[in-house]
């Protein structure tokens, strides 16, 4: 895995064991978002780890079938479940799924309502944002 990587930046590889890899050109050519543009990001990757568990929310809630790594499959429409075995990688959505968990660890329930009720004080905090 010593090649030289394409003039696209990204490269194709397999392990021994067949699984893919992407191999990526270092970041230095990334530039860093600043000010509202950052805002807006953040924002975008609250409001989609919110509509992940709203459709959960209430008597008529989905349930979500998630499957982890390494096969076990469990079905759940609670919100702290789901937001504990999902991979974020987002610093904002992870602060929502540690919202998630101290609102279970304190009160025990609502673990939904708090994130839906972040969310929809996200979008609210966007409109302004717009407006300036």
């Amino acid at each position: 895995m010593s090649a030289a990587l394409p003039p696209g930046g990204a490269m194709y590889a397999t392990d021994e064991f067949g699984r893919p890899i992407l191999i990526l050109r270092e970041q230095g050519k990334k530039q860093r978002v600043r000010g509202l543009a950052a805002q807006k990001t953040h924002i975008l990757a609250a409001k989609t780890a919110v509509n992940i568990v709203r459709t959960s929310l209430g008597p008529r809630g989905l349930d979500k079938i998630l499957v982890s790594p390494d096969g076990d499959v469990t079905i759940t429409n609670d919100g702290a479940t789901i937001l504990s075995q999902m991979q974020v990688e987002h610093q904002i959505a992870k602060l929502l799924v540690q919202l998630s968990n101290s609102q279970d660890d304190e009160i025990g329930d609502g673990t939904t309502s708090v994130v839906v009720l972040c969310g929809a004080l996200l979008e609210q905090a966007e409109k302004l944002l717009d407006k300036g």
